[in-house]
């Protein structure tokens, strides 16, 4: 009876030890910091799950979960509003892992994550000085996009890639066409010409094309290149023979 009495204190000393191990996160597997990062994720606590999928990768560099949180840490600093932390550690994804099972996923993330900052980024800058602005980080969506497709054809991925590079298509060709209409605003007619030359040439079958077409209309007209602006109109009354504004435009 001495004995078990004379062991209670150790016993109590040694779960106490224990409890305080368990809460110190340097001591955690990796699959607690995991854990914890998806719980912190599922109630959009997007920081936290931030700290814990990096003092996973600190802490446990080799575990077979570091390799998802590499992942998944992209998607949060997306969620997080980063985009660039969240294509850096895409980008990362990509050189440490290039035959990871979900590599696809990962070029489409990167693709989704420009997408949203470039249509955001374009939807600003209509209406703004357009010789200032260029719609690079559309043009860097777009190719993420196409190279996703080009490697991995039959990813599930696939689909929704492609209506969103029609989405980015279309709006490049708006962004063009609101550049064509700043500079005629401004009697800037070559420019506007050039501008509108471009969407055709580049966005063929986009909604704006028929406004660019009359763009370059009354462009030609204004510089006094009437021969040019009679061969837009023929395709203008070929492609378009119901728009509205074609009686408007002789």
């Amino acid at each position: 009876m001495l004995s078990l009495i004379k062991l209670i204190p150790a016993l109590l000393l040694f779960l106490l030890v224990g409890c305080a191990s368990t809460s110190n996160p340097a001591t955690w597997p990796a699959s607690e910091f995991y854990n914890q990062a998806q719980q912190s994720m599922s109630i959009n606590d997007y920081q936290t799950a931030i700290k814990y999928y990096e003092d996973l990768e600190i802490h446990h560099p080799f575990s077979p979960y570091t390799q998802q949180a590499q992942l998944d840490v992209a998607y949060a600093y997306y969620k997080y509003d980063e985009p660039d932390s969240a294509i850096a550690a895409t980008n990362r994804y990509l050189k440490l892992y290039p035959r990871a099972k979900d590599v696809d996923y990962a070029y489409y993330l990167r693709g989704l994550i420009s997408f949203e900052r470039s249509m955001s980024s374009l939807d600003l800058a209509l209406g703004l000085d357009f010789s200032k602005r260029q719609p690079k980080t559309a043009k860097e969506a777009f190719h993420h996009f196409e190279d996703l497709i080009k490697r991995y054809p039959d990813s599930k991925y696939v689909n929704d890639a492609k209506q969103r590079m029609l989405a980015i298509r279309n709006q490049l060709a708006q962004y063009e066409l609101h550049a064509a209409n700043y500079y005629f605003r401004r009697s800037a007619y070559l420019s506007a010409v050039k501008r509108a030359q471009y969407a055709l040439a580049n966005y063929p079958q986009t909604p704006a094309i028929p406004d660019a077409l009359i763009i370059m209309i009354k462009a030609y007209r204004q510089l006094g290149i009437n021969d040019l602006a009679d061969d837009a109109l023929k395709v203008f009354k070929l492609n378009y023979p119901e728009h509205k504004a074609i009686n408007n435009l002789g």
